[in-house]
């Protein structure tokens, strides 16, 4: 985890997950991947889009969002069965989920 953090995540990313107890990085590793892959699958770039060019919230109680570099774009946080993390992006800010008629 550590060494996927230190390849792909920014800087400020890393600083983060570093900063935060042992007993919440795994979950913070995973939903700061995520959001990133949500991200570069919404801008239809995969991997040609460098993951530290741009920067996601990842701390527990954090509302999901793009900080830095990701133009346009904002993400939201699905519902997860725990242990899991999921995320959609979408162009713009004005949009919401609907899940089994639920919004979100």
């Amino acid at each position: 985890m550590e060494a996927i953090a230190r390849r792909f995540f920014s800087s400020d990313e890393q600083s983060q997950l570093a900063a935060l107890p042992a007993d919440e990085k795994v979950a913070a590793f995973f939903r700061c991947w995520t959001r990133k892959e949500a991200y570069i699958k919404a801008r239809g770039l995969g991997l040609s889009l460098p993951l530290d060019s741009f920067d996601v919230s990842l701390a527990p109680g954090e509302p999901a969002a793009l900080l830095r570099g990701a133009g346009n774009y904002s993400v939201r946080e699905l519902p997860a069965p725990e242990g899991f993390a999921a995320a959609v992006v979408a162009e713009g800010t004005d949009w919401e989920v609907v899940l089994n008629g639920l919004v979100g």
